[in-house]
């Protein structure tokens, strides 16, 4: 008899629901009761991932190609007998990079590229137009911003635009990076010579020959201070 109690009191304990058969009950009823909304939620999850995998492939896509394009031109015109012409059987072909892949990490490089290519060609107006929006487009890159403050300078220098090529080195010697300094205060020590302004250029060739001891422009720089004593 007792046995039996036993039994019967096990059996009611069993019937009753722990606290995770509990909550399972309730989200299958849930499920149950949502159904409809649930699946709505899935499909939408699924297109997202769908479109943004489309995206991403669309995009990889135009990398590729654009870096194949900008590699094309580049060989074409590492194979042309003179700068000149060399600009002008690849400047169509960059220009499409600019317009149909602009957004893309080869579209922007290129454009450094084609204004070297430009400036080699005495193109100087197209190199000074792709060197200023390239200047806008690394502006975040303290290198990079660097070296095409310093094409800029030289490009300007090349169109005879002195006040301009001084603004550009001028950024670069008050900048707080080391990259191409020596060589835009030798620009500038130059340029504030040929405006008779011995000051000035003296104190940029003697800021080249105290702080870099490896530079190029240093054997130059000293020559120019022991003319100016």
């Amino acid at each position: 008899m007792a046995e039996q109690k036993v039994s019967n009191e096990r059996r009611k304990e069993l019937e009753q629901l722990d606290p995770f058969q509990e909550n399972l009950l309730k989200v299958l009823t849930y499920g149950k009761e949502y159904k409809k909304q649930l699946i709505l939620i899935v499909g939408a999850l699924v297109l997202v991932a769908v479109v943004f995998s489309g995206v991403m492939y669309s995009f990889q896509k135009a990398e590729n190609t654009a870096a194949i394009l900008v590699s094309q031109a580049l060989t074409q015109y590492a194979k042309a007998s003179d700068p000149d012409k060399g600009y002008l059987e690849i400047k169509d072909g960059f220009k499409t990079i600019f317009t149909e892949y602009a957004n893309t990490t080869a579209g922007k490089q290129a454009k450094v590229k084609f204004a070297k290519i430009c400036y080699e060609a005495s193109e100087f107006d197209q190199s000074y137009k792709y060197y200023k929006e390239s200047l806008e487009i690394f502006k975040n890159d303290a290198l990079m911003e660097n070296f095409l403050l310093a094409s800029l300078g030289h490009v300007s220098l090349a169109r005879k635009e002195f006040e301009e090529a001084k603004k550009y080195f001028l950024q670069i010697e008050k900048g707080e990076t080391d990259l191409l300094k020596d060589e835009a205060r030798f620009s500038l020590a130059m340029l504030y010579e040929a405006d008779n302004n011995v000051a000035e250029s003296k104190k940029m060739y003697d800021k080249i020959v105290t702080e870099y001891e490896s530079s190029m422009y240093k054997p130059i720089a000293k020559s120019k201070l022991d003319e100016m004593k």
